[in-house]
């Protein structure tokens, strides 16, 4: 890999953003629903598949195409690095699967009480998230942008977003660009496949002004920066 051009994570920091963005409001949402109902329930659940989705895909190729590499090429450097992701995504999947729990519980009742216990759940995970990003960001990034290629970078990407549903992809990037740098955006959109960036760049935005309105009442939710303080 000496002469390949080496990976963009650029686009790594919009998917934290939008992670620590999303989760980080999802307690509200849930405890702002009345109990009872379950129409604004089953919004709220929705969109909170769509992240958990999201967040899951994410780890499981950096599992797969990250980690390995790492090791494999940056040796006693990478491996304390290694292990603390590692860990970290294993006690994240617990508290996913908390959530997702919680969520279907919540989802057909919209009992509040239901909801508190979702809310609790989603707090917890959002401070264990934060946690995690920021030891990603401040270790591990660094140690990607000098051992992993633009193209196994690129491969990990397409394997993630290979396991979204496809109708969901725009919605998905405008997450991850609401609150990125538009130069930023554009140059990661110009990465893609012109068949998929042509048609990102076009409906992405909307996408999202679009389900945010649904879900926050507005198309313009909080903006929460890099790095935010872990949810109470």
């Amino acid at each position: 890999m000496t002469n390949e051009p080496l990976a963009d994570v650029r686009d790594m920091y919009m998917a934290h953003i939008m992670f620590r963005r999303e989760i980080g409001l999802a307690p509200a949402l849930v405890r702002d629903v009345a109990d009872g109902d379950t129409e604004r329930a089953a919004t709220v659940a929705d969109h909170l598949r769509i992240v958990d989705n999201s967040l899951h895909h994410h780890h499981v190729a950096e599992d797969k195409h990250l980690w390995p590499r790492m090791v494999e090429r940056a040796g006693a450097e990478a491996e304390p690095v290694v292990r603390a992701m590692e860990e970290q995504h294993g006690a994240i999947d617990t508290l996913l699967d908390e959530v997702r729990t919680g969520l279907a519980r919540w989802r057909g009742t919209a009992y509040a009480a239901q909801g508190e216990v979702l809310a609790d759940a989603l707090a917890r995970l959002h401070g264990r998230l934060v946690e995690h990003l920021a030891t990603e960001e401040d270790l591990a990034l660094p140690l990607i942008q000098k051992h992993v290629t633009a193209a196994e970078w690129g491969q990990m990407l397409a394997d993630s977003a290979g396991d979204v549903v496809p109708e969901q992809i725009p919605l998905i990037f405008g997450m991850m660009a609401y609150e990125a740098d538009p130069d930023t955006v554009r140059d990661i959109i110009a990465q893609m496949p012109p068949e998929l960036g042509g048609a990102i760049g076009d409906v992405a935005a909307g996408a999202y002004a679009v389900h945010a309105q649904q879900v926050y009442g507005t198309a313009t939710p909080a903006r929460i920066g890099a790095r935010d303080e872990v949810a109470r």
